[in-house]
């Protein structure tokens, strides 16, 4: 595998590539990962780092200039361990992993599987990296769409929407793609494991009062994961007397959003945990009542939903197709943009406690049956089988 990013880190795509690499060592398969020099070291994992960069040795998530330099030096390590390993497939996660991986796999001449996670151009623009209007955008949607067009031997999906945007925008074969939505762990993340003895200990040691139910978010902190709508939902739900608590759980910019609690009357109803370890997360996630994803962008992924589900939370969420994919006709879904009924829909639940159970059981249900990651890695492995035969 080639991971252009800070592996592991807790968040986002970093779980789906955690997740596959475990489930596919389960299942007998060898992996290696390679990826910048930075990052945890999970246990189990072969993880072939990057030689560090002697001038930068921090950096932001997301779109950065800096970037260019760390995947120079991760092309040439990858070539370097490539030669080493000898794989029989390269997967390659996000757009330079699948740039890097498709002249590595020439070189081996070995298949190429495309891990895509959403477009890397308008990912650039959700991260204002990126103007849409101007002439750079241009050069970097072609190079997108030579990535996805031209190097893979077959490719991944998290959402049934990418699998359109693939074949719509960058016009890549149908039977090339194979949609492989992100999983549940519904072991590590069940409600069951967390006694209302431990969960009120934890609930008094982050300082929120016994008697509030608990809306929970967990995931990256950016205007494009909608958090400055989930504080302004938050003052509206004050505001309405309801004795409400958000837990906004992750990073970065956590001083900037705290500033922006206290400005506009909430920090007496928000919580801000900063980073979270994922070994941490369920115990931390349990506490919510409500789950919300305030999330603006629709071009990428939204796996945080599956741990809402597994933890029979349910789920306030922008109406987005990526959000019903995950929740079907369970979700709570607001017009994307709209503070007032997303602040309205959290009331409503908060004021319907047998509404909320049914739909937090019914998701549960949902995340066993459909979003299993044995299921998932036997359709890569099938895959991976199929492209070396």
């Amino acid at each position: 595998m080639i991971a252009p990013t800070s592996f592991f880190s807790d968040y986002g795509g970093h779980i789906r590539i955690l997740e596959e690499t475990r489930h596919l060592q389960a299942a007998g398969q060898k992996v290696a990962i390679v990826t910048y020099y930075k990052g945890s070291d999970m246990p189990g994992l072969d993880i072939r780092r990057t030689w560090p960069l002697p001038w930068r040795t921090d950096y932001e998530v997301g779109s950065s200039r800096h970037k260019l330099a760390f995947d120079l030096y991760l092309a040439a390590k990858s070539l370097v361990e490539g030669l080493r390993f000898e794989p029989d497939v390269i997967h390659g996660h996000m757009h330079e992993g699948a740039l890097i991986g498709g002249v590595l796999a020439r070189l081996l001449r070995v298949p190429l599987v495309f891990d895509f996670q959403g477009s890397l151009t308008a990912e650039m623009v959700d991260h204002d990296f990126l103007n849409p209007n101007g002439r750079i955008y241009a050069w970097t949607h072609r190079l997108e769409q030579f990535i996805s067009n031209r190097l893979p031997h077959a490719i991944l999906t998290s959402s049934i929407r990418a699998q359109k945007l693939l074949q719509n925008e960058f016009r890549v074969p149908p039977d090339r793609i194979h949609p492989l939505p992100d999983c549940a762990d519904t072991f590590r993340f069940d409600p069951t494991k967390f006694s209302p003895h431990d969960k009120l200990a934890l609930r008094r040691r982050l300082g929120i009062p016994d008697d509030r139910p608990i809306v929970a978010y967990l995931g990256l902190l950016t205007d494009y994961q909608g958090i400055p709508h989930l504080l302004q939902a938050a003052a509206q739900v004050k505001q309405a007397g309801q004795n409400a608590h958000f837990l906004i759980m992750g990073y970065p910019n956590v001083a900037h959003y705290r500033q922006m609690a206290k400005q506009i009357g909430v920090a007496d109803r928000v919580t801000f945990t900063g980073k979270v370890e994922y070994r941490h997360a369920p115990a931390l996630l349990s506490l919510g009542d409500i789950g919300v994803a305030p999330k603006i962008s629709s071009t990428e992924g939204s796996g945080k939903l599956l741990n809402y589900m597994a933890l029979a939370q349910p789920v306030v969420a922008y109406d987005t197709a990526v959000h019903r994919e995950y929740l079907a006709d369970l979700g709570v879904y607001v017009p994307v943009g709209d503070v007032d009924a997303f602040a309205a829909a959290i009331l409503a639940l908060l004021r319907d406690p047998a509404r909320m159970s049914a739909l937090g059981a019914s998701l549960r249900l949902r995340a066993e049956k459909v979003y299993s990651w044995e299921t998932a890695v036997n359709q890569i492995i099938a895959l991976y089988q199929s492209l070396t035969s």
